[in-house]
């Protein structure tokens, strides 16, 4: 990239968009190269004057002869009056872009090829810029209620990383791109996730996950944005499907490197599990129901282990530097609800389950594992807020005054 504002030679190429493999992994798009017109179409969009402008080729076919004579002309004086001023006008002709940026300029309101990194060129007066960042992006789809292929109502949320791999096609084809891509994704997951059985939504969660972010590029290739990852999030299952009921799910742990074993042979266990359930008495019955409330007695100890470790750590000092108290909504693994408290406002401080003694300055809700996560070092409070696995309510810098107390108890 010159200093004048050349083309920087950045193509892009998309690659195939899917296989009958159903196995395929997303990673669809890539640089350095130019892609067919054959294999895209952007008939509609806001740049049908630049007909090729998928394959980085940025010629107006639609400019009269008339036209294009005037913008040279007007083009020729804004350089002569740059190049006189120089190097005053310096300060305000050129940018520097940094390696994860590009500058989209529209000249006269024309599309210009992407510059940067380095530095460039923008002319006063003719040159609209705006900046495009190409650095992978996330966000949280929201926890939504989809009707499964056989009746059953699930909640199931989304975390999705993206990014721009074209800068031009993500000006102009799309005005908010972030609200876009989220709408996307929430609809997507949405008709993908309701021709699926509830069976299938809990087992293949992963190879659910690839399919629908290849779903979502066949979506967003106009907008020149790829999307690199999508984890399913499976928060509770709210009506059990007709005709019988679901049972719980036993998870395998996985293996890394062979995800894509866990959904076949999950099933296969779930085959002889029902059969071997089916013969079996109603006293058999009730000693699975008792396992499930043990499962659940191990979930709440570990939260009440917690609460000791935390108590244990209490003092006047840490009272005097939080001054606020805390409500903890925790939600279980099998769906239940606990409510924990931390009450840092006097004394030495108090902590324990059920209700606070006084009136909670913030209430906190996310799930058992994202609170054990958080108070063990591996998640911190911001990212989990950030990311729309923690739920605030109150003032959030009060909120965030508990990575002192995380701190803490890292140091014990």
């Amino acid at each position: 990239m010159t200093m004048f504002g050349k083309s920087s030679g950045y193509e892009y190429q998309c690659l195939s968009q899917r296989d009958s493999v159903y196995s395929d992994t997303p990673g669809l798009f890539s640089s350095h190269a130019a892609f067919t017109h054959s294999n895209y179409d952007q008939r509609g969009h806001s740049f049908d004057y630049v007909p090729k402008v998928s394959q980085n080729d940025f010629t107006d076919k639609s400019q009269g002869l008339l036209s294009w004579i005037c913008n040279l002309i007007v083009t020729f004086l804004i350089f002569l009056v740059t190049f006189i001023t120089f190097p005053i006008s310096g300060w305000f002709v050129l940018k520097v872009v940094p390696n994860y940026e590009r500058i989209v300029v529209f000249r006269l309101g024309r599309i210009r090829p992407p510059k940067g990194p380095g530095v460039v060129l923008v002319l006063p007066f003719i040159d609209q810029w705006q900046k495009v960042d190409l650095r992978t992006r996330a966000f949280s789809v929201p926890p939504c209620k989809v009707t499964t292929k056989d009746g059953g109502l699930v909640s199931v949320g989304a975390d999705i990383q993206f990014r721009i791999w074209n800068p031009v096609m993500s000006v102009v084809a799309v005005q908010d791109l972030n609200a876009s891509t989220r709408l996307t994704a929430q609809n997507a997951m949405m008709q993908t996730l309701s021709k699926k059985t509830l069976r299938e939504i809990q087992t293949e969660r992963i190879k659910l996950g690839e399919h629908l972010g290849m779903d979502m590029n066949e979506m967003t290739k106009p907008w020149g944005l790829e999307v690199d990852r999508v984890e399913l999030i499976l928060e509770g299952v709210l009506r059990e499907p007709d005709g019988g009921h679901a049972g719980p799910v036993i998870m395998p742990p996985s293996v890394p490197g062979l995800e894509g074993l866990t959904g076949p042979i999950q099933q296969l266990a779930m085959h002889f599990l029902s059969q071997t359930a089916a013969s079996q008495s109603s006293q058999d019955s009730v000693s699975f129901t008792d396992e499930l409330r043990s499962a659940a007695a191990v979930s709440v100890s570990r939260v009440d282990g917690l609460m000791d470790a935390v108590r244990s750590v209490l003092s006047e000092q840490l009272v005097h530097q939080v001054r606020a108290c805390y409500r903890f909504q925790i939600t279980t693994d099998s769906g239940q609800s606990n409510c924990y408290y931390v009450d840092l406002t006097q004394g030495a401080g108090a902590c324990g389950a059920g209700a606070s003694p006084r009136e909670p300055d913030v209430s906190l809700c996310m799930s058992e594992q994202d609170l054990l996560a958080m108070f063990e070092g591996g998640l911190q409070p911001f990212v989990a807020y950030s990311s729309g696995r923690l739920i605030v309510q109150g003032d959030l810098n009060t909120a965030m005054k508990l990575e002192t107390l995380i701190k803490l108890l890292k140091t014990t």
